[in-house]
C-alpha cells in the first residue's frame, strides 16, 4: 500500500453531500458517499484539511463552504503557524482550510495544494508502526505528537495526531462514540488499531 485514492464518507443524503463538496471545495474524484447506517455521536476521530497558498484562498474556500451549508467551528484567524479556519460540513465531517502564509501574494483562487486526512489516534507510536508495516513510509515525524506518511502520487495525504489534540485543533470536544463514518480507499482491506477501516480502491461504492 502506497497511496490513498479516495475517501468514502457515510452521509444521510449522498446526492446532497456530493453537491455540497463540489460547490464548497471543488472536490469530486477524491470523495465517495454512501448512505449512513452505523450510529455515531460526537467527535468522529478525524479531520480533513485543505492546504492552500495564501489567506485569501483559505477565505474563498471557507466562505463557499458556509454559503453551501457548513457550520463555522473556528473562524479564520492568523496564528504563529499561518492562517486558517475550521468548518463542519452538513454531513458532520470536520474540515480545516489553512496556509502557512500570513500575507496574500495575489488575487484569491480556489485551488488547494494538498488534501490531508488526519486520524486522531490513542497511541502515535503503535499507529505509526502499524502503518509502516502496511507499506506506508514516514515522510515527517515529530515524536509522540505527529506523523505524516509518504502516500506517493495519491491525491490524499495521511497523517496521525493525538485524538484529544486533534479535537482541540478542530474546536470540538474529544468525546465521541460509534462509527467513524469514514472508509479509506487504498489497496487492501484492514482496520487499524483505532478502528479506521480501509478498503481496496477498486471496490465499487454507491454514490
Amino acid at each position: 500500500m502506497t497511496s490513498i485514492e479516495f475517501i468514502t464518507l457515510d452521509v444521510a443524503d449522498p446526492e446532497a453531500a456530493a453537491h455540497f463538496y463540489a460547490t464548497a471545495f471543488g472536490l469530486d474524484a477524491e470523495l465517495r458517499f454512501r448512505a449512513a447506517q452505523e450510529p455515531s455521536t460526537g467527535f468522529r476521530g478525524y479531520t480533513l484539511s485543505l492546504t492552500v497558498a495564501q489567506p485569501a484562498d483559505a477565505d474563498a474556500y471557507l466562505d463557499a463552504a458556509v454559503a453551501a451549508g457548513a457550520t463555522v467551528l473556528k473562524p479564520a484567524v492568523k496564528s504563529m503557524w499561518g492562517y486558517g479556519g475550521v468548518v463542519q460540513a452538513p454531513d458532520g465531517a470536520i474540515w480545516k482550510v489553512a496556509t502557512s502564509a500570513k500575507k496574500n501574494s495575489g488575487p484569491a483562487t480556489k485551488r488547494f495544494e494538498s488534501l490531508v486526512l488526519l486520524l486522531g489516534v490513542a497511541n502515535i507510536g503503535a499507529a505509526k508502526r502499524f502503518y509502516i508495516d502496511h507499506g506506508l513510509p514516514v515522510a515527517k515525524s515529530f515524536g509522540p505528537v505527529y506523523v505524516e506518511f509518504d502516500t506517493g502520487s495519491g491525491p490524499i495525504k495521511l497523517a496521525l495526531y493525538k485524538r484529544r489534540a486533534l479535537a482541540k485543533d478542530a474546536g470540538v470536544p474529544a468525546d465521541g462514540t460509534g462509527s467513524h463514518r469514514l472508509t479509506i480507499g487504498g489497496s487492501e482491506t484492514f482496520t487499524d488499531p483505532d478502528g479506521f477501516a480501509w478498503t481496496p480502491a477498486s471496490q465499487p461504492v454507491t454514490r
